[in-house]
């Protein structure tokens, strides 16, 4: 739903391909991930909301006159800090309560295909992580839907389960501290509730000012963790019409950041949404920034996982992709 209207989704099956042929196009090979099973996405997201996402839809068509899709129409009070996470399972068992607990917002329709969807796009993050705790240099998770905007037990922004998140819980096995850092054109906000309070995941995000744009209600300079998690949280918000220049300067401070906390890995939450052509961006990125923001992240002496998050130009993230990934790769040969 956009400004009290119902229309067709941005978040379509066809972004996955388009990006999936254009990495084709300059030699990369598309690999099924293996199936990692739970365990992995249960470290990072709240049982009873798995068992949700896995049961609502079955649930909710048993309603007489039920909708094609589970939709929230109610919910409950919760502060909008930014370490909304970690809430108790909900005392009401209906499906439609539990919508309205579950969903942050109309953008996370569930449909009949909707788990095996997301399912399927954390075990792609999972397996990057895996390559990457198993030596190699770098994986890129071609991850759809995307995640940052999943709480640990809330879907919200076309997002259910944080695959950044996920990712960076199996990097922790091998690595002791993780940055993610993360450059979509909208703040990741349930990543950034997730690790609010803990200083062995740093995050970082630049993204267009939160005050006139999704998701509203966090993404603010001020924020900067707390408790154990104080200093390792970094948002630097782009004002509406941020150029080239202004895009790249926000991600070589987040960069200086994850080194200054001395991260061992990274991982990097990339959207191309806030590119020009964008449908949903305010910001006035070119595709050369994403060219050049592929060499200066390919420039970081660190084992690196690439998440795929926003961008719903079709034609953009089929040229910007391929661009990214190849400056990234050229400027890590030996």
């Amino acid at each position: 739903m956009v400004a009290g209207r119902l229309v067709s989704p941005f978040e379509v099956p066809e972004r996955a391909q388009r990006m999936a042929d254009g990495l084709a196009a300059i030699g990369l090979t598309v690999e099924e991930p293996a199936d990692f099973g739970m365990a992995p996405i249960e470290r990072v997201h709240a049982d009873h909301y798995t068992s949700f996402l896995r049961e609502a839809y079955q649930e909710f068509r048993a309603i007489t006159g039920a909708g094609s899709e589970v939709l929230p129409n109610i919910h409950p009070y919760v502060s909008a800090g930014p370490d909304l996470a970690c809430r108790e399972r909900p005392r009401a068992e209906g499906v439609v309560a539990r919508a309205g607990w579950y969903v942050g917002d109309m953008a996370c329709a569930i449909g009949e295909g909707t788990w095996r969807a997301v399912y399927a796009s954390a075990q792609a993050a999972i397996a990057a992580a895996e390559a990457v705790v198993a030596g190699e240099d770098e994986a890129m998770a071609l991850c759809r839907p995307p995640g940052h905007h999943a709480y640990q037990d809330r879907a919200s922004g076309f997002c259910f389960l944080n695959n950044a998140a996920v990712a960076a819980e199996v990097l922790r096995k091998r690595f002791k501290r993780v940055a993610i850092l993360d450059f979509d054109t909208h703040h990741g906000d349930g990543t950034q509730a997730i690790f609010y309070r803990r200083s062995d995941v740093f995050f970082g995000s630049t993204h267009t000012d939160p005050r006139r744009y999704y998701p509203y209600f966090s993404g603010y300079g001020d924020e900067t963790g707390f408790g154990e998690g104080d200093k390792f949280n970094l948002n630097l918000p782009l004002a509406e019409g941020a150029d080239d220049e202004a895009f790249i300067d926000a991600n070589q401070k987040l960069i200086v950041a994850a080194l200054a906390c001395e991260a061992e890995a990274i991982v990097l939450s990339v959207g191309w949404d806030a590119h020009a052509e964008d449908p949903l961006s305010k910001l006035a990125v070119t595709s050369d920034a994403f060219r050049r923001l592929g060499r200066i992240y390919g420039e970081v002496p660190l084992p690196t996982v690439i998440v795929q998050e926003g961008g719903y130009s079709l034609a953009a993230i089929e040229s910007v992709a391929p661009r990214f990934v190849t400056e990234f790769l050229d400027e890590r040969k030996p």
